[in-house]
């Protein structure tokens, strides 16, 4: 509320300003976002590299790509964005683990032969 000349109070519908503890509050939810985000475009940009990757071993298209490290992700109990780390790495000359190896070769020639 604000008060004009005369002392009597008037409602002018401007919220009043958040305090300090609101501010703060909000900038701790938009840090946390913009971290969730970041986290997020990555995730995303390693998952991209593992499709690639097994498109190349494969001869397939982009969809099969991701339906084989969804399998591979499945069949191992491994989240899909770990599996797609390990694929990226071993590209890179990392060793496989012999579980994911099998799970991969079991999904390549699955899709192969879809």
């Amino acid at each position: 509320m604000d008060s004009p000349l005369n002392g009597a109070s008037v409602r002018t519908g401007v919220p009043s300003a958040p305090g300090r503890e609101g501010l703060l509050d909000k900038i701790s939810e938009l840090q946390t976002e913009i971290g969730q985000l970041q986290e997020a475009v990555v995730s995303h940009a390693v998952v991209d590299h593992a499709i690639g990757v097994v498109m190349v071993l494969g001869g397939l298209c982009p969809d099969q790509g991701f339906q084989v490290l969804r399998e591979v992700s499945q069949h191992t109990n491994v989240k899909l964005r770990k599996i797609a780390e390990q694929v990226v790495d071993w590209a890179r000359g990392e060793r496989l683990s012999d579980e994911v190896r099998v799970a991969l070769d079991n999904a390549l020639a699955a899709a192969r032969s879809s």
